[in-house]
């Protein structure tokens, strides 16, 4: 396999770079590993950039990076470019790559730099965010930019690639500057990786849901409501109400003890926590009686105060809080998207107060509560530990402890782990889960954030076996992350064929004729009672639109009523899961429901 790049001292370093500097390494080869992915896309956004500048010679470039679906590049042009124009551009790409051209690199000094883009106001933004006294520039063909690589050595290798978004984003991801033209693309090592992966979009964009949720009426947003607050219908609130009523039972089987803090607090606690001077662009603050309040983005804060109405033994820990506790973040206009990127959402949060000897056994009950979940709903995971980021609060010693900690739980119980540098909470490092849905996609939900630094901050204490005052070990805990992005995340994983335990509803109800009707609403009584949720279609309209109506929904079960069924008390399903069609009796088919309904045990 032809190399494109080494690894040197843990660092990837394409062979440009490698013959620079004289060194050598592991081999990194042109497949589809993520190392050689990362140098291939990049590479690509360079070639989509040399495209781009080809067909419209005014273009200026901002930047191009990777990112985890694909690459992109962010630019400005003289007019406004749509859909259609990225077949125009692929072409143009594919065009350029049959020349084969050599990626070359050099490196000039900043003040070089500045004088050779000197009339290209986005390079000049490029190079403030740059501290270093020189920079590297990248050369294929007639097009050359700077960028600290690393690139693939040949413009040969890029085949397989396919242009999949344009949008637009502001100038550094600030709305106070300019739009400029975003267009988004993906590339592969080979042809079926490619075609795969483009399958998986087109069954994204089905699963879409958006889509769904407007189809289902699952959730509705509103502009006069306001962007990223989610307004949940009947069908929705019913689905995410079998969750909470879930992961409530199952919090109590595990020790949690419910409560719940409010959604404002005095800006001075959040100013102890960190949360104004680390947190404080994304949050929303007001005043009352002349005092600065700030609306609370995450609940920890709540929690600690619940901490503080008790004194503490050592006997009494672990002490686990949990809240469905509605948070507000304040997310960037054009970063909303359904579900999955809102304003306002509710976590499934919980904060375990421990000892230091029992951080071990609580993260492991964590993670094993985790895989009940994951695996009830079919999905796949792997976890990350996620270490000090650039924002942080507390000394490197407690974050080297803290983190060692997470670490040796994981190392311990066998439990495998990737490494996210500078990926931690601004108050402690965390394991973060990642599942991968029915279609392949991986998405970040759940956390596991281990914290020393919020109970010194705040003071916590609990009495020690000698009579000493300690401070309890915060661990904080959100496994579905939030209900909107799971339930958004579920949608798509079952594209909105919930199983019978979830559904908003279980059982469609479509009496043949109005002398059925009461029934249907004895059957319907009894649905409630079991606890399970039901809909009637007796509109006036002909059976078969009342059908097809009730399928639409998605609805598990549906059963149709006639004159056989009132007298001999029967039931004719429908089962839309396992595409089957037979009778029950009564009985039958309520301790049938029962039995579904209460099957997932967490």
């Amino acid at each position: 396999m032809e190399p494109i790049a080494i690894k040197h001292n843990d660092e990837i370093i394409d062979l440009q770079t490698a013959k620079e500097l004289g060194v050598t390494g592991e081999e990194i080869g042109y497949d589809n590993s993520p190392e050689s992915l990362d140098i291939i896309r990049h590479s690509c956004a360079h070639l989509m950039a040399q495209a781009i500048k080809e067909l419209h010679p005014e273009a200026l470039f901002y930047v191009g990076p990777t990112v985890k679906e694909g690459f992109y590049y962010d630019f400005k042009i003289n007019e406004s470019l749509g859909e259609a124009d990225l077949k125009v551009i692929e072409k143009k790409m594919l065009s350029l790559a049959k020349k084969k051209d050599e990626i070359t690199k050099y490196e000039i000094t900043m003040d070089e730099a500045k004088a050779k883009f000197a009339d290209d106001y986005l390079k000049l933004a490029v190079m403030e965010r740059i501290p270093s006294n020189t920079v590297s520039i990248y050369k294929q063909g007639n097009f050359e930019d700077l960028c600290r690589g690393p690139h693939l050595p040949n413009t040969k290798m890029l085949r397989f690639f396919k242009l999949t978004k344009i949008a637009g984003a502001y100038l550094g991801g600030d709305s106070k500057n300019e739009m400029l033209t975003r267009i988004y693309g993906i590339a592969f090592a080979d042809k079926e990786s490619l075609k795969a992966h483009l399958e998986m979009i087109v069954q994204a964009e089905k699963r879409d849901h958006r889509k769904i949720g407007n189809e289902m009426k699952l959730f509705t947003f509103r502009e006069e409501v306001g962007a990223g607050l989610p307004i949940w219908l009947p069908n929705g609130a019913r689905l995410r109400s079998r969750l909470e009523q879930l992961l409530y039972k199952a919090h109590r089987k595990r020790g949690y003890e419910p409560v719940r803090g409010p959604e404002i607090l005095k800006s001075s606690l959040w100013q102890t926590s960190g949360h104004y001077q680390n947190y404080g662009e994304n949050m929303y603050f007001t005043e009352i009686d002349e005092q600065e309040y700030g609306v609370k983005p995450m609940n920890c804060v709540g929690h600690i105060k619940v901490y503080e109405d008790d004194l503490h033994s050592y006997r009494d820990l672990p002490l686990k809080y949990f809240e469905y506790g509605v948070v507000h973040r304040h997310e960037m206009a054009g970063a909303l998207h359904g579900l999955f990127r809102v304003r306002e959402f509710t976590q499934d949060d919980a904060h375990i107060f421990c000892r230091p000897d029992q951080i071990e056994e609580q993260i492991i009950e964590v993670v094993d509560f985790v895989d009940k979940i994951m695996s009830t709903f079919e999905f796949n995971y792997t976890m990350m530990v996620s270490t000090k980021p650039e924002k942080a609060v507390g000394n490197d010693e407690v974050w080297d402890i803290s983190t060692q900690a997470l670490k040796n739980a994981m190392d311990k119980n066998n439990l495998p782990y990737g490494i996210d540098e500078g990926g931690g909470a601004f108050y402690g490092p965390k394991i973060d889960i990642k599942i991968t849905d029915a279609i392949g996609r991986e998405w970040q939900c759940g956390t596991i954030q281990l914290d020393f630094n919020l109970p010194e901050r705040f003071e916590l204490e609990y009495n020690t076996e000698d009579n000493d005052k300690l401070a309890p070990v915060m661990i904080h805990r959100a496994i579905l992350g939030s209900f909107e992005r799971f339930i958004g995340i579920l949608t798509e994983h079952y594209a909105g064929e919930f199983p019978m335990f979830i559904a908003p509803t279980q059982v469609a109800i479509v009496p043949i004729a109005e002398a059925h009707h009461e029934y249907a609403k004895e059957l319907a009584a009894k649905l409630i009672d079991l606890g399970a949720d039901f809909a009637i279609y007796d509109k006036n309209e002909s059976l078969n639109k009342r059908i097809r109506t009730a399928e639409k929904a998605r609805t598990p079960m549906l059963i149709i009523l006639g004159d056989e069924e009132v007298a001999n008390k029967t039931i004719a399903v429908r089962d839309r899961r396992t595409r089957e069609q037979y009778n029950k009796s009564e009985s039958e088919f309520l301790e049938y429901i029962q039995q579904k309904i209460n099957e997932v045990n967490f």
